[in-house]
Order: C-alpha cells, then sequence, then structure tokens
C-alpha cells in the first residue's frame, strides 16, 4: 500500500481543537503559496534541487498465515535539497539539506519553534534522503515565509541517520495498526469481489452493458452512456467496477452525483451485492450544512461542544467505525460522530480515506474550490480512481458555474459599509477595487432600465487595472483573517454575537474575491469577460463557455471515467462539453421496455412560442390537457416553462376546464423547502380510478427528473415548449462563441439544453417495464426536422394530432390496454 508523507503525519501526529475560524480558502491560499515557493526556490542557486521524489519502503512482518509480511510505500516531494553547513556554525561540517518550505500570514517574530507536523514532514524526507543515499546525517530546514511581508523566518536541526531511522520506526510503528487493518481488508474485499456473481438474471442488454463499461475500464478510456430509464444502468455500471476493483485495476470508486436522491440508489445496488457476499466499505458525503448539530455551522471550539479536543477523540471514532459497519451513510455517520463527540462532517472525510466507495456531489472531484484534496492533492499520483458519474447531462451547467466567477458592484459597496466602522482599512481597500469596477461601467444604458453589456479581452487596461487592486484586496483580506484567527485562538472569552456575524460576512466575501481571482488566474480560450450594468448595480463576469477542458483535466485524475445518463443526446454535444476525447466510446443502450405500453402524442396546432401567448393559447391548452387526461383517472404531471405560463393555464384549467369533484390540481410553487417538496410528491403515493390528479410544475425544476414514481403512481405527462432557456446575456455568448468555432451556436445554446428537459421530464412516466404511461407534447415546433433528429430510437412511435383530438388518442391507448389486451 501507498500513503503520502503528509497524509501520514497529519493523521497520527493531529491533537486538539477542530478551529476553522476565518481559514483562508485553500485553493486560493494554495495558489499564492506556490508562487511564493518557485520563487524562493529560483533564488537558491545552482546548488538547490526543487521538489525532489522520494520514497521508502517500510516493511512489517507477520500478518499472514506463512509470516510474510507486508510493505507500505511512503512518498512525497521535498520543496528543496542541497549541500550546506549549519548558517551559525560555518565550522559545521557540510551535509544534505532538506529544505521544506512553509506560507503563512502569520507575524513570524512571535515564532520560537516549527509546527510539530511540519518537521516531522521534514523529517520523513531526511530519512528517505539518508537512506537512499547512505548520508551519515542531514540538516533539517524548515522555512516560513509571510505572504504578506515576504518576511522570510528559519529553523534548524541536525539529525544522525541512526536517529532519523530510529524515529521514522517509532512513527511507522504507530501507524501499523491502521496499514495492517487496510491490508487485511484489502484482501477480504477482494475474496469477495472474486467470487461476487450479478446479483440477478440480466435484463436484455444489460450484460453486454456491463462488458461495454469493463472494457472501458481495461483500456482506460472514459464512456458516454445514453441508457434509458430501466435498463438498470446503476448496477450495470457499479458491478463491472466493483469487479474491476477486484482484479486490482483500481483502487477506489467514486461515484458521483448531481442530487442526493441519486446517491440512495447507488447505496441501495451496494446493499443488493452485499447480500450476495459482497464485502464491500462504502461511505456518502453529505454537506456540512446538513449534518452540523448547530444551526449553522461554526466549527470552533467557542461554538461547538464536538470541536473542543476533536483531533483527540477522531482516530479512535475513525477506527471503531471502520471495524464495525461497511455501509457508512449519512445515518450511520451521525450516529458515530454522536457517540465519539465529533464532527460528523469531519468524520465522513475521515472515513472517506479507508472507502472503497465514495459516494457523493461532483464537486468533491470537479469544483476547484471544494475538490477532495487529501485524494488529488500531493502525494495522489499513482492511485487508481474509477469516476462513475450519474446523470451526467447536469455536469455541463454545473462545470459551468464551477468554472465561473464573478464580483458585483452591490456586493463591494454593501461589504465595505458593512466594515467601515470597525475594519476602516480593509472598507478602503474595497473602495478602491469597487472604483477600478465602476471604470467598466458600459456607460451605454438606456433610459429604458435594460441591462447593457461589454465584452472585455483579457489585456485591456482598464480589465488588468481591476484584476490587479482584486489581487490586492485578496492578498490583504488574508492577512488580515489570519491575523483575527489567531487573535481568536488567544482569547479566553467568546467574540460577541455582532463581532462574529462581521467576521462571518468578512470571511464569506474572502471566498468571493479568491474565486474571482483563481479563476482570472487559470481563463483561457474558453472564457468571455463580460460587463453587465442593470439597474443601479454593475457585475464583472468571468465566464465559462465550454467547461469541457477543466472537467476533463480533473477525469485524468482517474484510471477511467463512465458518465451516464437516460438523457445524454446528441452524443457528440456531451462529449464535447464533459470533456470527452476522440479515442473515448460512445453507447446507446437498447431500451428494454415496449414501446406500445407508451403513447407519445405531439398536439400540432399548440405553442409555447411567445408571439402566441395570450389567452387563446393559453385557453387551447388548457383544453389539450382536458382532453390528455381524460382517458383514464389517474396521476398526472404537466411541465410548463416558467411560473408565469404555469399560473395563467393553472388558473384557466381549474376555472373552466376541470370538475373539483373529479380532479385536483396541485401546483408547483417557486422556492419549495424540501418538506414542501415531499408534500407535494406524497399526494402522488395515492392512485383513484374515480378522480384524477393533476401537478403542474416547471419545466427543468425539482420535479422533471430525479424523482421516481413507479406504476401507477403516475401514468401521464404532458411538456408544454420545447424547454428553450430564455434569451439572455450568457445564452446569446454562447451562441456567438459556438458559431465562432463552426458550429450551429443555437443548438448548443438553447436548442440542446432545452430538450434535455424535454426528455428528463418525459422520463418521468415510465419508470419499469410494468409501467403503462403517455406523453404528450404540447408544442408543434416539436414536428420540425431539428427536433425529431433528437428524439431518442424508443421515440419512433411518435403520432401527431390536434390537441382536440388528444382525449380521443388517450381513450384508445388506455382502452386498448386495460380492456383489449
Amino acid at each position: 500500500m501507498h500513503i503520502s508523507v503528509r497524509q501520514l503525519v497529519e493523521f497520527l501526529l493531529r491533537s486538539g481543537d477542530l478551529d476553522n475560524r476565518a481559514v483562508p480558502a485553500p485553493e486560493s491560499a494554495m495558489l499564492e503559496g506556490s508562487r511564493m515557493h518557485r520563487r524562493l526556490q529560483q533564488a537558491q542557486g545552482e546548488d538547490y534541487q526543487a521538489e525532489v521524489p522520494l520514497q521508502i519502503r517500510y516493511h512489517f512482518d507477520g500478518l499472514t498465515a506463512g509470516g510474510a509480511g507486508f510493505s507500505v510505500v511512503v512518498e512525497g516531494r521535498a520543496d528543496g535539497i542541497f549541500h550546506g553547513n549549519l548558517p551559525d556554525d560555518p565550522k559545521s561540517p557540510r551535509g544534505p539539506v532538506i529544505d521544506e518550505i512553509k506560507t503563512t500570514y502569520r507575524n513570524l517574530s512571535r515564532m520560537d519553534a516549527p509546527d510539530p507536523v511540519h518537521l516531522a514532514q521534514a523529517r520523513c524526507y531526511a530519512v528517505m534522503y539518508c537512506e537512499q543515499h547512505a548520508q551519515p546525517f542531514a540538516y533539517i530546514r524548515l522555512t516560513y515565509v509571510n505572504l504578506d511581508s515576504e518576511d522570510i523566518h528559519y529553523f534548524y536541526e541536525k539529525m544522525e541517520r541512526t536517529a532519523l531511522w530510529n524515529w521514522f520506526t517509532a512513527l511507522m510503528r504507530e501507524y501499523r495498526k491502521w496499514a495492517e487493518f487496510a491490508v487485511q481488508w484489502n484482501i477480504t474485499r477482494t475474496d469477495a469481489i472474486r467470487a461476487l456473481v450479478f446479483p440477478y438474471p440480466y435484463r436484455e442488454g444489460q450484460k453486454e452493458l456491463a462488458a461495454d463499461v469493463y472494457r472501458t475500464i481495461v483500456h482506460g478510456r472514459r464512456l458516454f452512456l445514453e441508457a434509458p430509464t430501466g435498463t438498470g444502468k446503476t448496477i450495470a455500471t457499479l458491478f463491472p467496477a466493483v469487479k474491476a476493483m477486484g482484479e486490482g485495476k483500481a483502487d477506489r470508486i467514486f461515484y458521483l452525483t448531481a442530487k442526493t436522491a441519486a446517491s440512495s440508489v447507488a447505496e441501495d445496488t451496494l446493499d443488493l451485492m452485499r447480500l450476495r457476499g459482497l464485502r464491500i466499505r462504502s461511505v456518502v458525503l453529505t454537506a456540512r450544512e446538513k449534518v452540523c448539530i448547530l444551526e449553522k455551522p461554526e466549527c470552533n471550539p467557542e461554538a461547538c461542544p464536538r470541536a473542543a479536543g476533536h483531533y483527540d477523540r477522531i482516530n479512535r471514532a475513525l477506527y471503531e467505525t471502520l471495524t464495525h459497519i461497511d455501509n457508512l451513510n449519512r445515518e450511520a455517520i451521525l450516529r458515530a460522530a454522536e457517540q465519539y463527540a465529533v464532527c460528523p462532517f469531519e468524520l465522513s472525510l475521515d472515513l472517506s480515506l479507508f472507502a472503497d466507495v465514495i459516494i457523493g456531489d461532483y464537486n468533491y472531484v470537479f469544483d476547484p474550490h471544494a475538490y477532495l484534496r487529501r485524494f488529488f492533492g500531493e502525494g495522489a499520483a499513482g492511485n487508481k480512481y474509477l469516476f462513475l458519474i450519474d446523470e451526467a447531462h447536469n455536469l455541463v451547467d454545473r462545470g459551468r458555474a464551477m468554472y465561473s466567477a464573478e464580483l458585483t458592484m452591490e456586493t463591494l459597496r454593501q461589504t465595505a459599509a458593512s466594515v467601515g466602522k470597525r475594519r476602516p482599512q480593509l472598507a478602503e481597500e474595497i473602495e478602491r477595487c469597487a472604483r477600478a469596477l465602476q471604470a467598466l461601467d458600459t456607460k451605454e444604458q438606456g433610459s429604458s432600465g435594460r441591462s447593457a453589456v461589454r465584452v472585455w479581452q483579457p489585456e485591456e487596461r482598464q480589465f488588468s487595472a481591476f484584476c490587479d487592486t482584486v489581487s490586492a484586496l485578496y492578498q490583504y483580506l488574508g492577512s488580515l483573517l489570519d491575523r483575527e484567527r489567531r487573535r481568536d485562538r488567544r482569547r479566553k472569552r467568546r467574540a460577541s454575537a455582532s463581532t462574529r456575524a462581521l467576521q462571518d460576512k468578512i470571511l464569506q466575501f474572502y471566498f468571493a474575491v479568491s474565486d474571482f481571482v483563481m479563476i482570472q488566474e487559470s481563463m483561457d480560450e474558453h472564457y468571455r469577460i463580460y460587463s453587465e450594468t442593470a439597474g443601479q448595480d454593475l457585475r464583472i463576469r468571468l465566464f465559462c463557455m465550454d467547461p469541457g477542458r477543466n472537467l476533463g483535466l480533473c477525469m485524468d485524475r482517474a484510471v477511467s471515467s463512465i458518465l451516464f445518463s437516460a438523457t445524454l443526446l446528441p452524443i457528440q454535444y456531451y462529449k464535447q462539453l464533459l470533456g470527452g476525447r476522440p479515442e473515448d466510446y460512445e453507447v446507446y443502450a437498447h431500451s428494454v421496455f415496449d414501446p406500445a405500453r407508451r403513447a407519445l402524442l405531439i398536439a400540432n396546432d399548440v405553442t409555447s412560442r411567445y408571439t402566441r401567448r395570450g389567452e387563446t393559447e393559453y385557453r387551447r391548452i388548457a383544453a389539450a390537457i382536458q382532453g390528455a387526461i381524460s382517458g383514464r383517472h389517474g396521476n398526472y404531471l404537466v411541465f410548463f416553462p416558467s411560473y408565469s405560463f404555469l399560473k395563467a393555464v393553472a388558473d384557466i384549467f381549474g376555472q373552466d376546464f376541470c370538475d373539483p369533484a373529479r380532479v385536483t390540481v396541485i401546483r408547483q410553487e417557486p422556492g419549495m423547502e424540501e418538506a414542501d417538496r415531499a408534500a407535494f410528491l406524497a399526494n402522488f403515493a395515492q392512485n383513484s380510478e374515480e378522480h384524477s390528479l393533476v401537478g403542474f410544475c416547471v419545466l427543468g425544476g425539482i420535479f422533471s427528473e430525479g424523482i421516481d414514481l413507479r406504476q401507477d403512481s403516475l401514468i401521464g405527462a404532458m411538456i408544454v415548449g420545447t424547454g428553450i432557456p430564455q434569451v439572455g446575456t450568457e445564452r446569446e455568448l454562447l451562441r456567438q462563441y459556438f458559431e465562432e468555432r463552426g458550429m450551429n451556436g443555437y443548438d448548443y445554446a438553447y436548442r440542446f439544453p432545452g430538450m434535455n428537459k424535454v426528455l428528463q421530464a418525459a422520463g418521468r412516466v415510465i419508470r419499469t417495464k410494468k409501467d403503462l404511461g403517455l406523453v404528450v407534447l404540447l408544442d408543434e415546433r416539436f414536428l420540425s426536422d431539428q427536433y425529431i433528429r433528437l428524439f431518442p430510437r424508443e421515440w419512433a412511435d411518435w403520432k401527431a394530432v390536434p390537441s382536440s383530438e388528444l382525449g380521443k388518442q388517450a381513450d384508445l391507448f388506455w382502452s386498448g390496454w386495460l380492456y383489449g389486451k
């Protein structure tokens, strides 16, 4: 097994409180620190060797029946190595100097000793170097650099090779129980995987689908998989991934989702395989806010009782939990965290280090602000990961959001006003940034109040000047927050509520500024920079047009990635925007459904076009809905392009087109909380042959995908409109961007994303092979060639009818199945 130096020392030597007060955004701090590292390394001279990879294999006796033991490879990269002597003793013998550089905002004059973890990290490198080069001793230099003042403070230590080895041996003995546990678990898991068989008879085409996934993993490629609902794509991706792990082709599986509901499907699938004898450890990562015992997370010992001494208890909690539970879901983690009085979120992250399958949101792999550095940071090279990316169509817009950033005049001015009296220098720095942003005002806004937009080039003087002020603000904020964090740790009494609120506001503002700095420094030709004036506000946005490059770089961290969805058409569109390469595979899975069990009707005389919206069209659509539900009582969903459209039709439908004694109408409301969503869906648990339920929802909203209403829970869906996004600044920039590259910009910006929403909504109806259902597309535009070519294969039996004929067609469909077959 392998472990990085940093992971080893941080894991074994951590102690004390969990205290994340005012911690700078890790990625931004790392970028700043990396720049300083390079500057120092380049200034050291020819004798200085920077970024030196080192490793050592430590052998443990015992464990196996034959007593052969096992080995752990500890590896890392020393910041620098050169030959010299102690600076305060020029007569000391020359020898190797292991340089470990640490950047900080703390006052270095107050440091009288290096951090124990930093010193241990440097000692590990010294052990490795001395053993590899048979050096009798080594000097260790801890180089601390203040990022604000650029002051440098050194700590030196000389250790003999024997003493270094004895120290390292003691460290590894402490790690033995963890290493032994991991090795023994690997044996148990691998044996169970090799004996595992598919948990039930393969559905039609499912065996071939699993084989495609396995083949992709073996060849180290990416697979873009369109798998209609009911093909069993979760088990067809997880099963071959698990089998590949048992053959040593992967160390860990990341099952990545856009929504919490998809996580439970993956959990259930793993449990199904566990019932067939599989031993595998899975952990579900849940957002900190959702598992915190406080109303709002405050990770410090003054606010949270579990934060005090958290690191003194965490390793015991970790070991006891791992040795008793394989399915580390949200409930199991909450119970363990309560038993050992530790933070549940931090416990879940630590558990993930020992998990075979990690189930969580996309952001744990792809978000540059939130990805799991313990897996994808220092020492991660050489690990064999598999990425299973569920509902991958969602990753396009999520990716654009992850790799975009913005700052607004409102944010700057409001923050300056709220901190002005208590942090006047900070307010002055923010105002300077606001003045630079003001120079980007388009100055073209007319009396109509409509927004005005200007696209900027990165090298333009005004934009460059603004970025300079943002960088200066970022550095000042980092220094300020670090000073205040250290002051808070020294303070014996808890800060007042107003002070804590102010600190939180400053911290959130810092995150926004640091995100902007990070994205600005990583921009390439796939970005557009624009400023927009709307009303009294002005914003500058770094907009990622095509997230494919960034997503692809993240997928390079895996040996193979499987991207799957029920709606991944057109495949080339998704392959480009999701980081696909020419050599990557594409598969369209065969649908297991009998298409005759679903009627697909297209009304050829209604539309959601803006030019036709009005009382007449609303009434025609309401009548069409009434006709579609007249064939059979049951539960239906109707999807609309907007809340205003929904309200207009629902009002007319409820007043003139339904009998309240026979039809109940419910509506999706803006901003529904989790309890409201559950209550809405609970209505569909009941069905009646004498009564109908019609749910009016928004297309692309919370009820148009990710909900599973099987059999008679939902017997029909009507989709009003083609799902085309509203025309706006970013949609038009996307259209122009793709047109400049020789593609159909309208398709990329509008038609393809809209059609995906339609396909997702239609997919709510047929969930199992036994389902019967009606899908009605209420827009004549679906009959154009541009849309018909986007229909999936299983939609080949569509039928165009006048809206007045929907009742007759629905009656024929239901009568045929319920009475004639």
